[in-house]
């Protein structure tokens, strides 16, 4: 896989305020920091002529995402936007620590007041990218790229979903849960079943997977196999009834429970953690699938996967085709800071902090 950052760098133009739904309650400073618009206030009658440069960095190294939704607040909220001076990286960047990131000089009325809110976007965005770009990195610690579904849809506010599954698609995800997840950079979202459709047909597994592929006969079809638990026997009543139609069947065995081929194998407990989403499940699955020429298979493995858990199944060679995570790349671990470096032309900042010229950064026009 190439480097994220190539991903957009030279091939995609930035993201524009068309594609933002911001409310427009952040022009009242109903999402700033009452101090900022008390500041605002004070700067506006004593200080109106003074022209700062913010510059803002993290802490970390990192995928950096968020920059196209800043510029787009800028010039949507900032009084007389077109007068202020923008550079910036661009999303996809990997970032070293405490690397500038994104400088704004002008008026500080004009945009100071946004500060807090352009250290949210920031990190929020880039710790999304950075979560799921390392646990692509994990998955391809065995030298193939396994593709990872973004699958957070019910781990936060819905009203997220656009911007976490913008930030993942940078990070490097292969496909998202919703559409919304989708709506920033133009695809759909991907999936299947639940196992709410399993229970609707009585936890007939096959019955469900032919109503999903007689209602869905273009999609490829991957059924959902541990609703009884007991993957490695649905997985293959599946695969006989269906033989090449079945594209991949899903593992999503919660960690409380022990699958029945292991109660049916007793002689093979004592050494590792059976519970839920284990290697020697899968290992017992693929060899079963195998055994019966169902190569074609693929193994889909979703259920509290992070990048120590993918690390851990990839280096043991764990046969999995794709991995479903999601909680662990909403993990908010990345914080920006922004600081007024500059006043008049001039180095001018608080002890510990200094101007930090980053000849990476592009002008914004």
């Amino acid at each position: 896989m190439k480097e994220i950052n190539l991903k957009l760098q030279g091939k995609i133009k930035r993201l524009t305020n068309r594609t933002f739904k911001f409310d427009e309650r952040v022009g009242e400073g109903w999402f700033s920091a009452v101090y900022f618009l008390k500041s605002k206030e004070i700067v506006k009658k004593y200080k109106p002529n003074n022209i700062v440069t913010m510059q803002f960095f993290q802490k970390d190294n990192a995928v950096l995402c968020g920059t196209d939704e800043v510029i787009a607040l800028l010039k949507t909220f900032a009084d007389n936007p077109n007068e202020l001076e923008i550079f910036s990286l661009k999303d996809g960047d990997k970032i070293r620590p405490y690397e500038t990131v994104l400088t704004i000089t002008g008026p500080y009325q004009n945009f100071g007041y946004l500060e807090g809110i352009i250290d949210g976007i920031l990190g929020r965005r880039t710790s999304v990218a950075t979560n799921v770009y390392n646990v692509v990195k994990a998955a391809r610690q065995s030298g193939t790229q396994k593709p990872i579904i973004f699958m957070g849809d019910r781990d936060d506010h819905f009203t997220q979903q656009s911007g976490d599954g913008y930030a993942a698609y940078i990070g490097g995800s292969t496909a998202q849960a919703t559409h919304a997840m989708n709506e920033w950079w133009g695809k759909k979202g991907m999936g299947t079943m639940p196992h709410a459709l399993i229970q609707l047909f009585e936890g007939d597994t096959v019955a469900a997977t032919k109503a999903y592929h007689d209602q869905f006969p273009e999609d490829a079809l991957v059924a959902l196999v541990d609703y009884n638990n007991d993957v490695i026997e649905d997985a293959l009543k599946v695969a006989r009834e269906f033989g090449n139609k079945l594209e991949a069947v899903r593992v999503d065995t919660s960690r409380t429970l022990i699958d029945k081929y292991f109660t049916r194998n007793p002689e093979l407990l004592g050494t590792f953690d059976p519970r839920g989403v284990n290697p020697q499940l899968i290992f017992a699955l693929r060899n079963a699938l195998d055994a019966e020429e169902f190569h074609h298979v693929k193994i889909v493995v979703s259920g509290g996967f992070n990048e120590a858990r993918i690390k851990e199944f990839e280096q043991q060679g764990v046969p999995v085709d794709m991995y479903g995570v999601g909680s662990s790349l909403l993990k908010i671990n990345i914080g920006f800071t922004g600081d007024n470096v500059t006043l008049n032309g001039k180095e001018q900042a608080k002890t510990g902090r200094r101007l930090r010229s980053n000849p990476r950064l592009e002008k914004v026009d």
